[in-house]
């Protein structure tokens, strides 16, 4: 019985701990010089609605974040629409912002730049990902 019942302990905290974290749902990318952990809003991406990105910059050697820095975000269908915006930054130190809009469901290959300084003679660096866009939520839901 008490085996029983250690065991039955045992698999609770093993269910418990494999909830989805935050960190579990960042999309982490480094270019050359930067440490990216995006994360979106809705999680998953959906069509037809503005989808919010948070991004995190940090400097990769370091790990200190970039406080001012300069991008973009955008992203092409595999029918060729497109949908891009140029990087806010936000209250948090190193975070910055960007809202792209789906047209349509299914994988888009998108793209981040980035650059540490508002100078157009630093290079921008780019980190590549494929977004998987799911169709759009039910009304009322």
């Amino acid at each position: 019985m008490r085996r029983r019942l250690a065991l039955v302990l045992l698999l609770t905290a093993v269910l418990a701990s494999c909830g989805s974290s935050p960190k579990a749902l960042e999309l982490r990318l480094w270019s050359d010089s930067y440490a990216f952990r995006i994360t979106t809003n809705p999680v998953p991406p959906r069509a037809l609605e503005p989808v919010l990105y948070r991004i995190v910059v940090q400097d990769k050697k370091t790990g200190q974040p970039i406080e001012s820095g300069e991008g973009r975000i955008f992203a092409t269908s595999a029918d060729r629409a497109n949908t891009s915006d140029g990087l806010k930054k936000e209250k948090e130190l190193g975070t910055y912002s960007g809202r792209l809009f789906f047209a349509t469901t299914g994988d888009w290959q998108a793209a981040l730049q980035f650059r540490r300084e508002k100078n157009p003679r630093m290079p921008l660096e780019r980190v590549d990902w494929t977004q998987t866009v799911h169709p759009a939520s039910e009304p009322g839901t």
